[in-house]
């Protein structure tokens, strides 16, 4: 395995609770439908919000940056085991590609007041 890149952030789960009640697009805006049906089960919401943010802003890092992003271009998806696992489209894919990474690997956790996530770019 070639690491192409690493990733790391911290989502502060307040600040996006703040977020989700000030602006009533924001969900729409940087989840995707999948992730916000997930997120809205969960007891608190604001916990999985902040953590798949949080590997978004992983991500991007891991890919070295790029420019044009859009939020949705990355999005959390989980494997039949319940891993959670990235998934890349638009411009965020079209940078790995020309990375030659094949997969970014991801983990991420949350507690009382913070939601962290690594993400791990391979070739």
């Amino acid at each position: 395995m070639d690491i192409a890149g690493l990733g790391v952030d911290l989502c502060e789960i307040a600040r996006m609770e703040r977020a989700i009640s000030r602006h009533p697009t924001f969900r729409d805006r940087v989840f995707t439908p999948e992730e916000i049906a997930y997120c809205d089960s969960k007891a608190r919401p604001a916990e999985s919000y902040a953590g798949r943010f949080a590997a978004r802003e992983a991500t991007i890092k891991a890919l070295g940056g790029y420019r044009g992003r859009r939020w949705q271009d990355i999005s959390v998806t989980r494997h039949p085991s319940g891993a959670p696992a990235i998934r890349l489209d638009g411009k965020a894919k079209r940078r790995a590609d020309a990375l030659g990474v094949t997969q970014v690997l991801i983990t991420f956790t949350h507690e009382r007041t913070n939601a962290v996530a690594f993400a791990i770019a391979v070739r």
